[in-house]
């Protein structure tokens, strides 16, 4: 209660005299948490409260800037207390992608991943080295290791041998070795449908903060191999070509040959997706968070899918036999 009252303070120092009404917008899976300002007019703005000793707004300050400045619609910064943790933003509405697309037709998604490649090639374009943290070996190591300590150990509550971890550190190496072979752009890092709203214009972008300087698939797996909504094969391949063609025409360094860009993207996601069956693991098993438990099945669909494609990635997905027979999974349906 005292953070929100504070926060109450804060925002009427910002527009004295003008009476608002303050609502919860949004939380995420951080101890960020987001309201709604609604004043007399009608009009609506956010304010993000990130305290300062769990949370930074330096980073979503400096990105807002980056991505608003490469032409995409993001919640535009109006004030700033970095001391106290909060800022004030444009509002970008209520309904996500998500909400969009759980309740359209294939036409809508047509026109929201067409929108949202679109701003994506916008942020690519506008890539600079130097301007964010890079995406390195390191972090891409430290990322898949989520998978071994909380889905292996304290998820299936499972014990690796030294051969099966061994084994795991081959394949993480082999899985980075593809990544940072790939050309870097920006890479927001949660690119996908409950991060993406629809606005005018679309996609309205949110929760950019942890965005890097990596591989040029990474934000097309958050895409496309989506954690929250499965589509067919076919449908993605289709969206992947669209942004492909405009990815070349717009002279970002894409690969020429698209079967390369797909194999790219699949390897990428096979690191995203040992990251985010780790970190929903942990949402669970630390912080008491079990809404992410139902969209286990999907990322780790995904992640079997890739897996049974390389023949370099067969190790993997025998080492998920292994740990998960088979047997066990007949119950899982998407």
């Amino acid at each position: 209660m005292q953070r929100q009252q504070l926060l109450s303070a804060w925002l009427h120092s910002q527009f004295p005299g003008e009476p608002f009404t303050l609502a919860p917008a949004s939380a995420d899976a951080s101890f960020r948490r987001y309201f709604r300002a609604t004043y007399s007019d009608g009009s609506s703005k956010i304010i993000m409260d990130a305290p300062p000793q769990h949370e930074d707004c330096r980073p979503f300050v400096h990105i807002a800037r980056l991505f608003e400045e490469a032409g995409t619609h993001v919640p535009h910064v109006y004030a700033q207390d970095l001391q106290q943790g909060f800022l004030l933003l444009s509002d970008l509405g209520n309904t996500t992608y998500l909400q969009a697309l759980n309740g359209g037709n294939a036409s809508t998604a047509q026109l929201l991943y067409g929108a949202a490649t679109d701003a994506l090639i916008k942020i690519q374009l506008a890539s600079r080295e130097n301007e964010l943290p890079p995406y390195d070996e390191a972090l891409l190591l430290r990322e898949m290791r989520l998978f071994p300590e909380w889905y292996i150990a304290k998820h299936l509550n499972i014990t690796l041998s030294d051969k099966q971890r061994a084994r795991l550190e081959e394949i993480f190496a082999r899985i980075i070795a593809n990544n940072l072979a790939q050309p870097r752009v920006y890479v927001h890092r949660d690119y996908h449908s409950r991060n993406l709203m629809v606005t005018e214009p679309n996609p309205g972008i949110l929760d950019f903060q942890d965005a890097v300087y990596g591989p040029i698939t990474y934000d097309l797996a958050s895409l496309f191999k989506d954690a929250y909504i499965r589509w067919e094969e076919a449908e993605i391949i289709d969206w992947l070509i669209r942004y492909w063609e405009k990815a070349r025409k717009a002279g970002l360094p894409v690969a020429a040959d698209f079967s390369d860009l797909y194999r790219d993207y699949e390897w990428m996601g096979v690191q995203r997706h040992l990251k985010v069956l780790g970190i929903f693991a942990r949402l669970y098993h630390r912080d008491g968070k079990d809404g992410y438990l139902k969209d286990l099945p999907l990322v780790m669909s995904y992640l079997r899918a890739a897996c049974a494609r390389y023949i370099d990635l067969k190790p993997l997905l025998n080492l998920l036999d292994e740990l998960e027979p088979k047997v066990q999974q007949a119950g899982y349906t998407f």
